[in-house]
């Protein structure tokens, strides 16, 4: 498990958000011939106000929703008739390239409910479009796709991801069991916000009440997963950096300023990318370059240095410079670095 900066916690709430709110505005006006606004207030649990807005974002949205007075001075609330699914959705010829290229990205959901929903998606995407046109999009996808580098395998997480989709979706809590490396197995009770997706794995990130902080949990570890009853409200403020913090990747740990010399061979890879916020280069007279930045993550941030062997030294702190050296003896050795 990794941990989260502890500055900006979550909250359970007593109510759940307007996502959620109107998919169940949505089935109730689907389920029945009409609905009143007092009757939608009661059964969601909002005011009158809130019922209001929500009716506006569903017409914004394209829902054909309409308003009839009643004998009794009532006002229900209906969609036309015929209407059973979703507005249309089109999209231009650049735009389909553009999603093609996105799940060219995404192999690594193989196995999990989500490429279920993909492919779902796209078998749609191909009934509409002209054979060679598809093809064509295809062969972009796959171009896209990223190389093999050690795939995960979700297969054996599909139900349990279900069931985490729903809880997601309409903002249900959750108790899960989880067993983190060389540890015994931890429960929790989990406000689920958001999953995200980091070096090929899934994380799911939210608010663990018995932690009474914000947590990130890798999904592989999640031995067992229960779906409550009880909802609750991502807080407004929140975004998914408050997870993860300062981390150089996911583990936010206690900050510390790094500076780094790559040589010359690589200096131009390092400096065409963006490493860090709060990262400062400095080109040296034989094409090195120093890069200074203030994160946390030390085995994340090891890992990257050791990715650049042999062109790259550690200059500061000293004890990541210690660290760093410490490792390379050890693998010479034949000995763990852990």
């Amino acid at each position: 498990m990794t941990k989260s900066a502890q500055r900006k916690p979550g909250k359970p709430a007593k109510k759940y958000s307007q996502a959620a709110r109107l998919h169940d505005v949505i089935r109730i006006l689907e389920a029945r011939y009409g609905a009143t606004v007092d009757e939608l207030a009661e059964e969601c649990g909002v005011t009158r106000r809130t019922v209001y807005r929500d009716l506006d974002a569903i017409r914004d949205a394209g829902y054909p929703l309409i308003s009839e007075p009643e004998v009794d001075g009532r006002v229900l609330y209906s969609f036309m008739t015929g209407f059973t699914r979703l507005p249309p959705i089109t999209f231009s010829l650049e735009e389909l390239m553009t999603l093609y290229l996105c799940r060219g990205q995404l192999g690594f959901l193989q196995g999990t409910p989500f490429q279920d929903d993909l492919d779902a998606i796209f078998g749609r995407i191909h009934s509409s479009l002209p054979p060679r046109s598809v093809a064509h999009l295809e062969r972009i996808a796959e171009t896209a796709a990223p190389k093999f580098q050690g795939q995960r395998d979700y297969a054996v997480k599909k139900e349990l991801l279900k069931e985490l989709r729903r809880a997601l979706l309409y903002q249900y809590q959750i108790d899960l069991s989880y067993t983190p490396a060389r540890r015994d197995t931890e429960t929790y009770r989990f406000d689920p916000y958001t999953l995200l997706f980091y070096g090929g794995a899934l994380y799911l990130g939210g608010y663990a009440h018995n932690r009474k902080a914000l947590r990130l949990f890798l999904v592989d570890r999640i031995e067992q997963l229960t779906v409550l009853d009880d909802r609750f409200e991502i807080p407004e403020d929140f975004s998914a950096g408050d997870l993860t913090g300062s981390a150089f990747g996911l583990i936010d740990e206690e900050q510390f300023m790094i500076k780094v010399r790559f040589g010359p061979e690589i200096g131009h890879l390092i400096r065409e990318r963006t490493w860090h916020p709060s990262q400062e280069m400095v080109e040296e007279g034989d094409g090195s370059l120093v890069l200074t930045f203030e994160a946390s993550g030390e085995k994340e941030i090891l890992a990257w240095l050791y990715s650049y062997l042999p062109y790259v030294q550690v200059l500061e702190p000293k004890d990541l410079k210690e660290k760093f050296l410490e490792n390379l003896q050890k693998a010479m050795q034949g000995q763990s670095p852990l």
